[in-house]
C-alpha cells in the first residue's frame, strides 16, 4: 500500500496517475483536505483503495500494516501565505509526525520540499545538503520547507531514527493538468491559456529588476508528468537518501512559456505587460535553474520534456478537451 498525502493536488494526483497507468498499481490511499469545490475532479480518473481526510491519517496509520511508502505532497503551497502558525502546523509539524512514524515503522518517506528554499538564488540552485543552512528563502512558505529540510538533516546528523529510505524533492516551477484548483497560485501556463481565451492576449509582469527585460524573467519550468516520474523512480529504485532538485536544468523565460501556449492553440502570440502586485515586490524570483547533476549521479537518466513539448501536451490533450483532468 502506498500513501499519498496531497493526493488530490496537482503533483500528488499525477503521481497516482503514474502509479495507475504506468505501473498498474491501485493499492493507493489518497489523503487530502479538499477545500476547492472542483478539486475532487482530480481523483475522478484514479483507481485507489481509500480516501482519508488529512486529520484521519495519523490515527489510521497506528493500525495500518503493509505500507510500502508514504509520499508526502500535502502542504500549504501558497507563497503568499502570511499566517506562519498555519505553515508551522501544516508544513512542519505534520511532516515531522509522518517522518517519525515512518522511522518507527521502517517505511520509506518521500516529501515535497521546494525551490523556494533557494530564495533569490544568490548561492545558486545546487542541492548540496552541506549548504542547506546557508539558504535564505524569500517568504514564509519557502522558510517552512527550509525548516523541515534542516530538521530532517539534523535527525540524520544526530544519529536519530530515520526512515530506511527518504527523499526530499525541491520542485521547481511545475505546470500541467490537475492544477485548476490553485487559482492565483496556478502556473503561468494555465493563466496564459485562460487569459488568451478571454482577452486575446496574455498578461505578464513587467520587470522591476535591472538586467531583465519585461517577460524575460527566467524560471525552470518542469512538466508535472516528468516531476511525478522522478518521484516514482525513487519509490521503486530506492536510491541514496537525501535532498534532490526536480527541474529540467534549463531556465526559460515567461515570454517563452506564454508563446508556447498560444502556438499550441495555433494562434498568433499577443502579450501585454502589467505591473507586478505590491505583495510580490522583494519576494519574487527572477531566475531559477535547477542543478541536475545530483539527480543524474543518482541514476535518473530519463529525459525531461522540453517546454514546448510539455506545453503542447498540456494544452492540446487537457486544456482544450471537454474533460481536462488527467
Amino acid at each position: 500500500m502506498i500513501v499519498i498525502t496531497g493526493g488530490a493536488g496537482m503533483i500528488g494526483s499525477v503521481i497516482a496517475w503514474h502509479l495507475n497507468t504506468i505501473l498498474g498499481r491501485e493499492d493507493i490511499v489518497i489523503v487530502d483536505r479538499i477545500n476547492h469545490p472542483d478539486q475532487w475532479q482530480n481523483l475522478c480518473h484514479r483507481q485507489y483503495a481509500n480516501y482519508l481526510d488529512k486529520d484521519e491519517l495519523l490515527p489510521w496509520l497506528e493500525n495500518a500494516s503493509d505500507i510500502d511508502a508514504v509520499i508526502h505532497m500535502g502542504a500549504i503551497s501558497a507563497t503568499t501565505e502570511r499566517d506562519f502558525n498555519k505553515l508551522v502546523q501544516d508544513n512542519i509539524r505534520y511532516s515531522q509526525d509522518l517522518w517519525s512514524w515512518c522511522a518507527k515503522n521502517k517505511v520509506p518517506f518521500i516529501y515535497a520540499s521546494s525551490a523556494a528554499t533557494y530564495g533569490d538564488g544568490g548561492q545558486g540552485y545546487i542541492d548540496d545538503e552541506s549548504k542547506t543552512n546557508t539558504l535564505r528563502p524569500l517568504n514564509g512558505y519557502g522558510y517552512s520547507k527550509q525548516f523541515f529540510d534542516q530538521w530532517a538533516l539534523a535527525q540524520v546528523k544526530a544519529g536519530a531514527a530515520t526512515p530506511p529510505h527518504w527523499y526530499g524533492f525541491k520542485f521547481f516551477n511545475v505546470y500541467g493538468p490537475n492544477e485548476y484548483h490553485k487559482e492565483r497560485m496556478a502556473s503561468v501556463a494555465l493563466h496564459s491559456f485562460n487569459q488568451f481565451n478571454e482577452h486575446g492576449t496574455v498578461k505578464l509582469f513587467k520587470s522591476h529588476k535591472k538586467g531583465y527585460e519585461d517577460g524575460m524573467q527566467l524560471r525552470d519550468f518542469v512538466y508535472v508528468k516528468d516531476a511525478a516520474a522522478v518521484v516514482v523512480h525513487f519509490l521503486m529504485k530506492k536510491g541514496t537518501s537525501g535532498i534532490y532538485n526536480i527541474g529540467t536544468g534549463k531556465a526559460r523565460a515567461f515570454k517563452d512559456l506564454a508563446t508556447a501556449v498560444m502556438k499550441s492553440l495555433n494562434k498568433q502570440p499577443s502579450i501585454t505587460y502589467i505591473d507586478m502586485p505590491q505583495d510580490l515586490h522583494g519576494k519574487y524570483q527572477y531566475f531559477t535553474e535547477a542543478d541536475m547533476s545530483k539527480l543524474l549521479a543518482a541514476g535518473y537518466t530519463q529525459p525531461f520534456q522540453t517546454l514546448e513539448d510539455g506545453v503542447r501536451d498540456y494544452v492540446q490533450n487537457y486544456l482544450t478537451q471537454p474533460d481536462p483532468y488527467c
